[in-house]
């Protein structure tokens, strides 16, 4: 059996593993689809921040029970059902840990877990209110999701920035009001434009590009929200906060669904984020199946990794296929 890993810093291989016995609360799952993701991974894998090889390439997993260890209770053999993992033709977990495929749900929609997580965390933290107008800035997974949920809260305009076409397109295709190419218009301008001169009152900043998050900030209205959803690295230009942010006094607010306690603590916490956004996908609230592409052979997945890093214009959200 094989694995997808990076021996060193983009070099992705499948190799060979053994797998170990099923112990006491486990199940064995055999792996039909799976996806990768970007932003941290990416990171990781490109070594730029305390990477260590060989390290597992891919982020959740999607399959179905074939073994079940002693004091297992809940789960059958056959059972569909996805887990955070690297891309590897079985995966041994904890059955606490699993999460259940409703017999309706996709399993584009179970791999878009993850991205729905920390979409769910920028909404939330940026305070997005009925009728407000929003920017989501960056279209990858997270930013799909994101201008999705967007129009859930009631925003009652949604624009969607972002470089590339096939990216820009998917978010038409799910009902934005408008997209804008940051490479060919001046972003603020078209937001404050678009606004009656006064400008969003909140921006969701998924690319970790300081030159998206400079934009952000300019097309704002005065005292919106801005929510850093990216994971930025080191600053090293694109960002002028002496430009209009002493005028229009955006409010910085950095989101991460992860790190409890939550801003609404204890209310909101991780586990409740978790278990809102897969009851949402179980019953089919995003569209996932144009976010997820390409979908491609596992035995082709080196070759896809490396396109997915070098390449992001040819996909949103890497697919690949088990079988």
């Amino acid at each position: 059996m094989k694995e997808l890993i990076a021996v060193a810093p983009r070099e992705p291989v499948l190799q060979d593993y053994e797998d170990r016995p099923v112990s006491d609360e486990q199940v064995r799952v055999k792996v039909e689809f799976g996806a990768p993701k970007r932003g941290s991974e990416l990171t990781g894998y490109r070594a730029v921040r305390g990477s260590s090889f060989p390290m597992g390439l891919g982020n959740m997993c999607v399959g179905h029970i074939i073994e079940i260890g002693d004091g297992v209770e809940g789960f059958s053999i056959g059972d569909r059902v996805a887990g955070h993992g690297h891309l590897r033709e079985t995966h041994t977990w904890r059955a606490d840990g699993l999460l259940r495929l409703e017999e309706r749900m996709t399993w584009k929609e179970a791999v878009c877990y993850d991205p729905t997580l920390f979409a769910l965390g920028g909404i939330r933290d940026g305070q997005v209110r009925l009728g407000d107008a929003v920017a989501v800035f960056g279209l990858g997974a997270i930013g799909q999701i994101t201008v999705q949920m967007a129009k859930m809260a009631g925003a009652s305009f949604v624009a969607a920035v972002d470089p590339i076409e096939k990216r820009r397109q998917a978010a038409i295709n799910v009902g934005v009001d408008m997209t804008l190419d940051p490479t060919s218009v001046d972003v603020a301008e078209e937001l404050k434009a678009a606004t009656n001169g006064q400008g969003i009152d909140v921006a969701i900043e998924t690319s970790a590009a300081y030159e998206a998050l400079d934009q952000a900030i300019r097309g704002l209205a005065w005292g919106g929200n801005v929510a850093v959803v990216g994971w930025m690295k080191e600053c090293k230009g694109g960002l002028d906060l002496g430009a209009v942010a002493h005028f229009n006094i955006p409010n910085l607010i950095f989101a991460r669904s992860c790190s409890d306690p939550n801003r609404d603590h204890p209310r909101w916490d991780w586990t409740r984020i978790q278990k809102i956004c897969w009851q949402w996908l179980s019953e089919g609230r995003f569209q996932c199946e144009e976010i997820v592409s390409p979908v491609v052979p596992f035995l082709e997945s080196p070759k896809a990794y490396e396109g997915m890093d070098l390449h992001p214009e040819k996909s949103i959200k890497l697919g690949v296929a088990f079988e």
